[in-house]
């Protein structure tokens, strides 16, 4: 009798032979409105096996590639920064051994841990932020370290005309103010995401996906949904677009299944990881 560990579809093989490491983010202490992403990746684990391996968007199946699934790691709970330093540290050890780390939320202050690792390995890092919010604010209630922050704190690591954020249509008025002297921002949807791929060739990116980009009615199973998304189709050429770029992490968060005993969301999380993986790991060939 051999145990069974259950990874997500076609993330099976051996850590040594990888080239993309997946970890799950159980994590949604700084949640503002609608907890319950901390069950994100669990769920989207699970439901993986819905879909098949198989991209008819891309022709490209996740059998041909090496990918490693860890599971959840376990995050301390009320604890942001030791959260955010293991994070930090289980992304390090990934790309010190030449892989891609992904990480499945989880809310999106988790990303800060990653980014920074990813930083430290790569200092003329870019990051690509697809999101319905700006995330630009300087504290959230008196507090710097919140998924409403997490953007601002990525700038304060990397400064200007290093973040480049896509689809937002909700934050602040100063936050959109501000982001016109510090990011590239485009409101609403991928309007020139081709000329910024151009534009970043050849520099180390990290690609933070937070799933409200979509529509709620595409995509009702998140934290705080926006309406005003974007389809399941846009964001799969936009992400299709963006594996052009040389990505050395990335992330896909918010997902918080409770909001949708459909199971709907959790499917499109699934099919959206999916193509990011395929999308990435199909420029490493």
């Amino acid at each position: 009798m051999n145990p069974t560990y259950e990874t997500f579809i076609g993330c099976d093989c051996p850590y040594e032979t990888a080239d993309v490491v997946l970890f799950g983010a159980p994590f949604d202490s700084t949640t503002s409105f609608r907890p319950g992403t901390r069950f994100g990746s669990k769920a989207m684990r699970s439901d993986s096996f819905g879909i098949e391996t198989y991209s008819p968007y891309q022709d490209l199946d996740l059998e041909d590639y090496n990918v490693c699934d860890l599971g959840d790691l376990e995050l301390p709970f009320g604890n942001s920064p030791r959260v955010l330093s293991q994070l930090h540290d289980t992304a390090q050890q990934i790309l010190r051994d030449g892989k891609i780390p992904m990480m499945l939320g989880g809310e999106h202050l988790a990303s800060l841990g990653p980014i920074e690792a990813a930083s430290a390995q790569y200092p003329d890092l870019c990051v690509l932020h697809f999101d319905a919010h700006t995330d630009l604010r300087q504290d959230y209630l008196g507090e710097t370290l919140s998924h409403a922050t997490v953007m601002r704190r990525v700038w304060d690591l990397l400064g200007d005309d290093r973040l480049y954020q896509f689809g937002i249509r909700s934050g602040e008025r100063a936050e959109f103010y501000w982001a016109k002297e510090h990011t590239f921002l485009q409101k609403f949807n991928f309007d020139h995401l081709e000329a910024v791929v151009e534009k970043l060739q050849g520099r180390p990116v990290y690609f933070s996906i937070d799933l409200d980009v979509l529509d709620p009615s595409v995509f009702p199973g998140t934290g705080t949904p926006e309406a005003g998304g974007v389809t399941f189709l846009q964001l799969l050429n936009a992400i299709i677009t963006a594996g052009r770029l040389n990505i050395v992490g990335m992330d896909l968060m918010e997902l918080c299944p409770v909001y949708d005993q459909s199971g709907v969301s959790t499917a499109v999380a699934c099919k959206t990881a999916r193509e990011l993986l395929l999308s990435v790991l199909s420029r490493r060939k």
